[in-house]
């Protein structure tokens, strides 16, 4: 069998235009900009609208994919959406982004794995593509979690936003595209970072509302010391499935959780900041959304060029972790 090499055809991403600064977020809860901007690296971070839900974001994050990549929604062959804020349990995301697109000969599903939900969506989409199953798939990560976020609850109403990104996967030249990746999970930890109720285990009740159970929960500190190592450890096995190693990375663009962790995996891999993509001031964690969105921006500035070579790494809830090594080759 052929297996054929798989690249980004094109990227677009969208965030919402409410701005809530560390300013604001002052008046509602027992926090300070300057205690936020130490410990994590937000300054500031966007929230939908009223009657904005994550479809909305990830189908204008689609249609700029589509744009950039010259092609039309007819053409995609796959829809796969990374999130853990569906706009309702079903239809997926998905599928509401393919009726919204009117890309009417895809398929569409969703994929959970929280904030490391694109890269497995980016691995999952091109092994579709390499056996010859599909030819482009769009893959989106999207969130609203400021509907999943208890707001009175400092130590993650502080840290998470909303937004979505997009990229159009297709056959592209030898030697660019999807080089290498690894992915990974501890379902052991899955109680560090997860949102109990409104699931089969715990349904909607007036006792699972009243205690606060439909937000996300985390234990920051575990979930930290997590982070700080599976970060560099997933870059550097995906970088070897790449038959790469650190000094050959030109970018790396990490899931933009929090600035320390994103400066720990750097010094990890020996790469110095100035190649390190960074976007968390402006947009906090926008989980499944990050790595595309912080992507879409270094590409869109210019900042990323014809033939560098990227490493994508996320990190998130289940627990879970992916990389990815990819040959840039969108002009």
């Amino acid at each position: 069998m052929k297996v054929r090499p798989v690249g980004i055809l094109g990227i677009g991403s969208y965030v919402p235009e409410t701005i809530v600064t560390n300013h604001d977020l002052e008046n509602r809860i027992d926090t300070s900009d300057e205690w936020i901007v130490e410990r994590t690296g937000i300054r500031e971070r966007r929230v939908v609208e009223a009657g904005q839900a994550t479809s909305h974001l990830a189908t204008k994050a689609a249609e700029r994919a589509l744009a950039h990549a010259g092609i039309s929604a007819e053409e995609i062959d796959l829809i796969i959406v990374g999130t853990v804020s569906p706009d309702m349990v079903f239809p997926s995301v998905a599928c509401l982004v393919q009726d919204n697109l009117k890309a009417v000969n895809a398929a569409a599903f969703d994929l959970t794995a929280v904030c490391s939900g694109f890269v497995y969506g980016l691995v999952t989409a091109s092994a579709f593509i390499s056996c010859g199953t599909y030819k482009k798939v769009l893959v989106i990560g999207a969130e609203t979690l400021s509907a999943i976020t208890d707001w009175t609850d400092r130590n993650t109403a502080v840290i998470f936003g909303d937004g979505a990104g997009a990229v159009v996967l297709g056959e592209t030249e030898p030697g660019y595209g999807l080089l290498g990746f690894h992915l990974g999970a501890e379902g052991a930890g899955g109680d560090l970072l997860k949102l109990p109720a409104g699931g089969s285990r715990l349904p909607a009740s007036v006792e699972t509302v009243t205690n606060r159970l439909h937000f996300t929960q985390m234990d920051g500190n575990e979930v930290f010391k997590f982070a700080i190592k599976i970060m560099g450890d997933a870059a550097n096995k995906a970088l070897e499935d790449a038959n790469l190693s650190p000094a050959d990375v030109d970018f790396l663009v990490p899931h933009q959780a929090n600035m320390r962790i994103i400066t720990s995996a750097a010094k990890r891999l020996g790469l110095p900041m100035e190649k390190v993509v960074v976007n968390v001031d402006k947009y906090g964690n926008t989980s499944a959304a990050s790595i595309p969105l912080a992507l879409d921006e270094a590409v869109k500035s210019g900042k990323i060029q014809n033939g560098d070579v990227l490493a994508l790494v996320g990190f998130g809830g289940g627990l879970t972790w992916g990389a990815a090594v990819v040959k840039w080759n969108k002009k």
